[in-house]
């Protein structure tokens, strides 16, 4: 059975080349990833919310957040990423959330910066790593800064205070800086050369396609909570139909797609 710091080590390599994410929100939906080929896992804390019924922004307990993630990687072969929100807390408290999602297995999270300063986020990843090498351990930090998500300064600001972010975060032990929403592709160059780490970028409407996004110097791509809108957009107009127009037809035009779970979970 793969040791969870060879699955961080495993992780970490990945980011060597170019990393493609779908993101899953429960134990089904990360197999469905990885039986199509992903070579990593990694949640996304507003389909995971949604599933259990909660809004995003760590209105999820916490405890439910750390149940669903040791779904996903209960079933995993692959490395995990869990989106961490906040830390849900401090940094003690984003070192204590992090050092349980070790002991499950977890390979990497997600941490964000939302609108706090920026040095907040910089106290939670130096706990965490800390924490991490005081259990003899290691997790990859994909430090999330929300400038272009947010819309934290003016768009003529937004480059340079990306750098300025991310190079604070990279200082304070972050392994990958994630900036959602960015779509020109000079601004990815800009930062990704300025900052040194590895850059993720979250689809969305505008986003080049993954050629493009490796020429510019990005190192990953997340898929965010798109997927499971999808699947839940797809559910939706299936419902609709049948109880609207007591028809079947959008039920059929997916559900042969998904794969036999049975066996999988067996």
């Amino acid at each position: 059975m793969t040791t969870q710091s060879e699955q961080t080590a495993k992780f970490r390599a990945l980011h060597d080349g170019f990393l493609v994410l779908p993101n899953a929100w429960d134990a089904a939906s990360a197999m469905l990833s990885q039986e199509a080929g992903a070579q990593a896992i990694a949640t996304s804390s507003a389909a995971v919310a949604w599933c259990q019924g909660y809004s995003d922004g760590e209105k999820m307990p916490r405890a439910v957040a750390l149940a669903a993630a040791k779904e996903v990687i209960r079933i995993a072969r692959v490395p995990v990423s869990v989106d961490s929100e906040a830390g849900y807390g401090g940094p003690d408290k984003a070192a204590a959330h992090v050092l349980t999602l070790i002991e499950m297995g977890a390979a990497g999270i997600n941490i964000e910066d939302g609108k706090d300063a920026p040095d907040v986020l910089v106290a939670k990843i130096k706990a965490i790593k800390a924490a991490a090498k005081a259990k003899g351990a290691d997790i990859f930090i994909n430090a999330r800064t929300d400038v272009y998500l947010q819309n934290l300064v003016a768009d003529a600001d937004k480059r340079a205070e990306s750098i300025r972010r991310g190079r604070l975060y990279r200082d304070a032990g972050a392994d990958g800086l994630f900036v959602p929403w960015v779509t020109d592709t000079a601004d990815m160059r800009a930062i990704a050369d300025a900052v040194k780490l590895p850059l993720n970028v979250l689809v969305r409407t505008g986003l080049p396609e993954v050629p493009a996004l490796k020429a510019a110097g990005a190192r990953r791509l997340s898929a965010g909570a798109l997927i499971g809108r999808a699947a839940y957009g797809a559910a939706q107009l299936a419902t609709k139909m049948l109880l609207d127009e007591g028809k079947y037809d959008a039920i059929f035009a997916t559900s042969s797609e998904a794969p036999n779970f049975n066996p999988l979970f067996s």
